[in-house]
């Protein structure tokens, strides 16, 4: 039974939002076509950057929580994660954005993006040898740089504060993929190529790198959300 311990994580942390996408007042399956090619363009990258950092033993799986079943030398439940975790996310913004009134004032959200670039960097700066911390802090700043300045996302506040709404969840999902309540975790990560702090067991970074993750998966939503309008 445990080698279906990361398919049952990705299958319950997608089940109840997939669930609610059909309530008529949500009506969310309605974009499931623009979810899906949003999950998939971001997806490209970001599988990419895993491949790179696990055939270079920066993090590897624990072949005890798995199938068996690999493509590009991932456990497709990782992959699977590429599209359950964003879809849980985007399901959340979507209802919350729908009922509620986030919206930041631009010049409060100019701010925020402002210092969360350059703490990136810094950071980023501080951890060069920590090969995952570089990468997720310099692509992260990078990502709001682009996403801001260039694309003029005007919802970065907004999605970071659904972001932190969604933690628990989030440290639920990736603590137990890092180890918590387990024998040993589903995912290990090289002591040498990260900061080493941890929340529970989850690399500080991790909680970055999804952020990362959740901010793209929201612009393309967004853009084929409206072509799909249009």
């Amino acid at each position: 039974m445990w080698q279906y311990t990361y398919l049952a994580i990705n299958f319950f942390t997608i089940i109840i939002c997939f669930i609610f996408s059909f309530h008529p007042k949500i009506k969310f399956y309605r974009h499931f076509k623009a979810f899906l090619l949003a999950s998939i363009v971001t997806a490209i990258f970001f599988i990419a950057w895993d491949v790179w950092f696990t055939s270079n033993g920066v993090w590897w799986f624990n072949d005890k929580y798995l199938i068996g079943l690999r493509l590009f030398g991932l456990p497709i439940e990782e992959l699977l994660f590429f599209i359950c975790i964003p879809f849980s996310c985007v399901f959340t913004y979507f209802c919350l954005d729908k009922f509620f009134r986030l919206d930041w004032k631009p010049s409060v959200e100019k701010v925020f993006v402002i210092i969360s670039i350059i703490s990136c960097l810094i950071l980023a700066l501080i951890f060069k040898d920590k090969i995952y911390s570089f990468v997720t802090f310099l692509t992260t700043a990078i990502s709001l740089i682009v996403l801001h300045f260039v694309l003029k996302a005007n919802w970065i506040g907004k999605a970071s504060f659904i972001y932190l709404v969604l933690m628990p969840g989030f440290l639920a999902v990736n603590g137990i993929l890092t180890g918590t309540g387990l024998e040993s975790p589903i995912v290990n990560y090289n002591p040498k190529d990260f900061i080493g702090f941890r929340i529970l067991t989850i690399p500080i970074e991790d909680t970055v790198y999804g952020y990362e993750m959740i901010l793209w998966n929201l612009f393309f939503f967004y853009k084929f959300k409206k072509n799909e309008q249009d």
